[in-house]
């Protein structure tokens, strides 16, 4: 049971491995200002969740949570956190340089 355990773990510590072989030869740039932006964006509509989630909460408390109002409120929570986890993805992914030298 330990051998296989122990042959399961070397395997993908070469599988690791390899892969910062081939991460190493891709180079990477820095972040876009447009990734910059996304990332802003995110962190706004995290902050919109949150405003909206506490709307909501109030909004349940005092006039019920069968209300259109309180329906929208909650609509928009799950917009926003959807929108800010798309936005941060698209701003704090590391994007390769596909550029073409034609300097070799």
């Amino acid at each position: 049971m330990q051998q296989g355990i122990a042959r399961t773990f070397r395997y993908f510590c070469c599988l690791l491995s390899e892969d910062k072989i081939h991460m190493s030869q891709t180079p990477l740039k820095t972040r876009k200002p447009a990734q910059t932006i996304s990332l802003v964006a995110a962190y706004l509509c995290y902050g919109a969740a949150l405003l909206t989630l506490f709307a909501a909460g109030y909004r349940a408390t005092t006039i019920g949570t069968d209300n259109p109002i309180f329906a929208s409120l909650a609509a928009s929570v799950v917009f926003f956190i959807g929108s800010g986890i798309v936005l941060h993805v698209m701003g704090a992914v590391s994007l390769p340089d596909f550029k073409i030298n034609n300097n070799d």
